[in-house]
């Protein structure tokens, strides 16, 4: 079965929908199953041209959906419009791909949702002029049909930079971001930066392949390809949508939390009895250092690294056990190997050992509480018990 990939959109010059199925098309999806998967649908009114332009010197791929009447011809059906509900039925009788359908719907149906809590009504009555309905259905159904061809499970985007001032549409002059896109932004989640540039990067088609997001960016991950997808405009930065096919690094890693305490007035046995009591309690890790405060007093400083849900528990035996007033705290990220626990047999019986991956190399270690075990059942000094865990292993 062929791996599911993850698609990460850089929206540092926006996003619209011609941009996203250009750089798709740029990281492999062909313009044959483009054109096939189109075929598909009663659309006509239109065509589309895929080249390659320079954008601020960088070479990128160029999807463009030209519409008859932009190119000065008769079209008769140039006032109809259609509703979200026409288009959800035309695409549903198309013979699409079940995956192709799918996000097709999905992204329609954000649009048309956001352009109804605009306008005061129902999604599925929400109309679309037929000029920009011919341009979204066909930038959305290509987007689906190149993510579908390039075996796309899920998307993440970077914050979605926009532009400022107004742009003319068919309502009238309105503020820029458009308040589609507001809207979707404000439905699904999505971080706008606002520039300086003027003029709409966002469109709300853009705005709707931006919301199939399953958030940001993965800390770690490797690049396996780029594409780069052209935008219509010029802008003093290079006016392109930048798609990468990635994969997420899958290191464990783990997020805790430090607690400190800095302590002057206990003794060296509440100190003890208090670690017992965190370690009890669930601790990750607890453990206290000879320190200096103020006016040179010798003190102690206690750590307890914890969960986040174990901060309460933590603080509650830190107040109760030590003189403490105060506990500060911050978070750590800690890296950890791949691990198990295994057993092995020895003479005197069964003992766990922990088995760690390093770069595909596995390294044991017997496991304290269980080498303990068996020198005290059998009146073994520890080291030896330990050597012969060890041994048991290399055999």
């Amino acid at each position: 079965m062929e791996e599911k990939k993850t698609l990460y959109l850089e929206c540092r010059s926006g996003i619209s929908g011609d941009m996203t199925v250009a750089a798709l098309i740029d990281l492999g999806a062909t313009e044959e199953n483009l054109r096939h998967t189109l075929a598909q649908l009663p659309l006509d009114g239109y065509e589309i041209r895929i080249g390659r332009v320079q954008k601020s010197g960088l070479d990128a791929c160029d999807f463009d959906v030209i519409l008859e009447e932009e190119k000065g011809a008769h079209v008769h059906h140039a006032h109809v419009h259609r509703t979200w509900r026409d288009i959800e039925q035309m695409l549903d009788g198309a013979g699409l791909k079940p995956r192709v359908l799918e996000l097709s719907k999905q992204m329609f149906r954000i649009v048309a949702e956001a352009e109804g809590k605009v306008h005061g009504r129902p999604a599925d009555e929400v109309h679309f002029h037929e000029v920009g309905a011919v341009d979204s259905i066909v930038d959305i159904v290509s987007t689906a049909a190149c993510m579908e061809e390039l075996n796309i499970d899920k998307v993440v985007t970077s914050h979605i930079w926009e532009g400022q001032g107004h742009v003319r549409c068919q309502h009238g002059i309105l503020p820029v971001p458009v308040p589609a896109v507001l809207q979707i932004a404000a439905s699904h989640g999505l971080t706008l930066r606002q520039t300086e540039q003027q003029g709409e990067m966002v469109t709300p088609t853009g705005a709707a392949i931006a919301a199939l997001s399953e958030g940001k960016k993965p800390e770690k991950f490797k690049i396996e390809k780029v594409g780069l997808g052209a935008g219509k405009k010029e802008f003093p930065k290079a006016n392109v949508l930048r798609a990468m096919l990635i994969k997420e690094e899958r290191q464990p890693e783990e997020r805790l939390w430090m607690l400190e305490s800095n302590i002057d007035d206990c003794s060296g046995e509440v100190m003890g009895y208090c670690l017992e009591c965190l370690l009890e309690a669930g601790a990750r890790d607890a453990f206290f250092v000879p320190i200096y405060m103020k006016k040179n007093r010798p003190a102690y400083q206690i750590s307890v690294l914890c969960n986040e849900e174990q901060i309460e528990k933590m603080n509650a035996i830190l107040f109760r056990e030590t003189t403490t007033i105060g506990v500060r705290r911050f978070p750590v990220e800690r890296e950890v190997l791949e691990r198990r626990i295994e057993e092995v047999t020895t003479p005197y019986g069964q003992a766990k050992v922990k088995v760690c991956l390093l770069e595909g190399k596995e390294m044991h270690y017997p496991e304290y509480e269980s080498v303990k075990k068996l020198a005290k059942e059998q009146g073994m000094a520890y080291g030896d018990a330990y050597q012969m865990v060890k041994e048991q292993i290399m055999d």
